[in-house]
């Protein structure tokens, strides 16, 4: 480990010297390359030091307790040492974390679909606390959200959403969102006063870059139809909203949230490069499956991850067996605990299997 550290050090040092060279600087690109990585590289860096710091510390006051020393200092210089082990053991751990392999996806921006499943009405509606959920969080987050697709029924929510979430690392902090949704509560039509149990599914995508996916324009089919829903007259005159095939996988995707048919056609191929880029992944993962399984969930939209009881105001993941009697900060958009949870839980697994 030690070894590892030493060459991110080296090389952090290494691209120090290259942002400061001014023949690097008159080249913007390079330039901004080595920077990304040098930043990057900053926080182990700064751990690193910090742990050297305290291996010194720990050897200067053993060597002290070797000399001759007044009981009051030696109790001293002993309390100092049983601190410095106690640090020492922290960033023992906290540089393990920090050197597990990276997901190659985390930086990146996210695409996300949320549908009504089970529920019907009462679905859509908690569709659409779940967008507004992830809208405030992201907010929080300083990052920007954009809609690229929607179904909204008459009655309020969303059959079908589809947004994208624009922010450094917001795939690193969002990626375990994907699975099953379940909410239980008396529907506003419940005149019973009868607790009703709906589902919503939601999916998580990285965003991708054309790098990331080639995609041969043969190998699509393009139709166009008139859009449904609010939009004002063009809905009904203009063949705006765009349909989108992918023949050798067939996903198909489709937006009619912009009055422009290039708009719409331009968000669609946002969510088709991030669906056959996750649709190549999933077989990667598949051919892994047996030899690791995450205790966080598969990512499979079809699995039951959290349960909203608004009866009870508490929220479970049942993934990590989390619990938390704040349903109303959670829907508001006050999730970093939950999400604080799952990525520590998803690193202890890691360090368990030794990746």
């Amino acid at each position: 480990m030690l070894d590892k550290l030493q060459a991110i050090e080296d090389r952090q040092l290494e691209l120090e010297n290259l942002i400061s060279d001014p023949s690097v600087i008159a080249n913007m690109a390079e330039w901004q390359k080595h920077t990304k990585a040098h930043s990057k590289l900053l926080p182990i860096v700064a751990k690193f030091r910090e742990y050297k710091e305290v291996q010194q510390g720990i050897a200067d006051a053993l060597e002290m307790l070797n000399d001759k020393l007044d009981n009051d200092f030696r109790q001293m210089v002993t309390a100092e040492l049983s601190d410095l082990k106690a640090r020492n053991e922290v960033l023992n751990e906290e540089l393990r974390i920090l050197l597990l392999p990276k997901d190659p996806n985390d930086e990146k921006s996210v695409i996300v679909e949320i549908r009504g499943g089970a529920g019907g009405d009462e679905a859509a509606l908690f569709a659409g606390d779940l967008f507004r959920m992830y809208t405030r969080y992201a907010e929080t987050q300083g990052w920007r959200t954009e809609l690229l697709d929607a179904n909204a029924p008459d009655l309020g929510g969303f059959k079908e959403v589809v947004f994208t979430i624009d922010g450094d690392g917001a795939y690193s902090r969002l990626k375990f969102e994907s699975g099953v949704h379940r909410v239980q509560r008396v529907p506003t039509t419940e005149s019973g006063g009868r607790i009703h149990t709906s589902t919503v599914t939601v999916a998580v995508l990285p965003e991708a870059e054309e790098v990331d996916v080639v995609i041969n324009q043969n190998d699509l089919r393009i139709d166009t139809y008139c859009a449904s829903g609010a939009g004002g007259q063009h809905v009904n005159k203009t063949e705006s909203a765009v349909r989108i095939v992918h023949l050798p996988t067939g996903i198909v995707v489709q937006c009619q949230d912009e009055k422009s048919q290039l708009k719409n056609k331009d968000k669609a191929m946002r969510v088709l490069r991030a669906k056959v880029l996750e649709k190549a992944e999933e077989e990667s993962r598949a051919e892994l499956a047996e030899t690791r399984k995450s205790q966080v969930g598969t990512g499979d939209r079809s699995e039951r991850i959290r349960t909203y009881n608004f009866p009870q105001g508490r929220v479970t993941d049942h993934r990590i067996g989390l619990t938390l009697h704040k349903l109303d900060f959670v829907l508001n958009g006050d999730i970093d605990e939950i999400i604080n949870a799952l990525i520590a839980t998803d690193q202890s697994q890691r360090m368990q299997q030794g990746e």
